[in-house]
C-alpha cells in the first residue's frame, strides 16, 4: 500500500524511524509526505533523503500564506527536480475562514500550478469550501494529480475525474455521517481512487482521538473494500497501480 498525503514530521513523531518500521510492518511500502510551509518543505528534503520508504512533495498550503512571497516561488522552482520529489503539493484553496485573503490564494494556487505545468509534475490539491473555484482553476491547465481528502459531491469527483485526476480517500470515509464520500466512493471506479491518511491529523474510527499515522491507511482500505462490496486485496491492488501511474517513484 502507499500513502500518498501524510504529514509525517518530527513536530507531530518523536521516533520517525519506529514510526517507519511499523508501517513496513503492515504493509506499506511507500508515504508521500507532505509540506505545506518552508519550515515543512524544508524538512521534506530532509526526510526524503534519510529514509527509503519516504517520498515528498513541495507547496505552500492556502493557510499558509502569511509569510509567502516572490522568493517561495523561486525556492520551489529550485527544488521541484530533487530527487524523490515527485509532486508539487499541498497546494489549493481554503475559503473556510472569514477572514480568508481568496484573491491572495487564487493567485498563489496558478503561480504553482504554472510551476507543476512547467516541470510536469504532478500536483497534490487542497480544497475546502472551495470546490467550484479549484475546479475552474484547475481546467486552464493540463495537469494531472490527486483531489486531497475530497469532500464534494458525487458530480464534481466525476468532473476532476475526466480533468486527469484521482480522488483522495481518508480517514473521513469511516465517520458517520460521511454521506458524500460513501456515495463517491460507491459510484466511480477503484480506478480513480488514492489511499491517504493525511497523518497526523483525521484519525479514522475507530481510533479517532489518537494521533493518525499512516499505518491506518490499512484502516481505510478496508472501509473503501466494505463500500464498494470488493475484496480488500483488490483495493489494495489497484490503489497501488493509481499511485504507481501518477507518481515516478524511481
Amino acid at each position: 500500500m502507499i500513502d500518498t498525503h501524510c504529514h509525517v514530521f518530527c513536530e507531530y513523531f518523536d521516533d520517525i524511524p519506529s514510526l517507519l518500521l511499523d508501517i513496513k510492518k503492515n504493509g506499506i511500502d511507500k508515504i508521500i509526505v507532505n509540506g505545506t510551509d518552508m519550515k515543512s518543505n524544508l524538512e521534506v528534503l530532509k526526510l526524503v533523503k534519510e529514509y527509503d520508504c519516504i517520498y515528498g512533495a513541495i507547496g505552500f498550503h492556502p493557510t499558509e500564506l502569511l509569510e509567502f512571497d516572490s522568493e517561495c516561488l523561486k525556492w520551489l522552482e529550485e527544488h521541484i527536480n530533487d530527487e524523490k520529489i515527485i509532486a508539487l503539493g499541498e497546494i489549493g484553496l481554503d475559503y473556510h475562514y472569514d477572514n480568508t485573503d481568496k484573491n491572495k490564494q487564487i493567485n498563489v494556487f496558478r503561480k504553482q500550478l504554472e510551476i507543476a505545468s512547467k516541470y510536469k509534475k504532478p500536483v497534490i490539491v487542497h480544497s475546502r469550501d472551495a470546490m467550484k473555484d479549484t475546479y475552474d482553476i484547475l481546467s486552464e491547465f493540463e495537469l494531472r494529480g490527486s483531489i486531497h481528502c475530497f469532500s464534494g459531491s458525487l458530480e464534481m469527483a466525476t468532473r476532476f475525474i475526466k480533468l486527469g485526476f484521482y480522488i483522495g480517500i481518508g480517514g473521513v470515509s469511516t465517520y458517520k455521517n460521511a454521506k458524500n464520500i460513501v456515495d463517491v466512493i460507491k459510484n466511480i471506479p477503484l480506478e480513480y481512487i488514492l489511499l491517504e491518511t493525511d497523518s497526523p491529523y483525521l484519525t479514522p474510527e475507530p481510533l479517532r482521538g489518537q494521533i493518525n499515522t499512516p499505518t491506518n491507511v490499512v484502516i481505510i482500505a478496508k472501509r473503501i473494500s466494505q463500500i464498494k462490496n470488493v475484496l480488500f486485496e483488490d483495493v489494495v491492488n489497484i490503489t497501488t497501480l493509481n499511485a504507481t501511474s501518477l507518481f515516478d517513484f524511481l
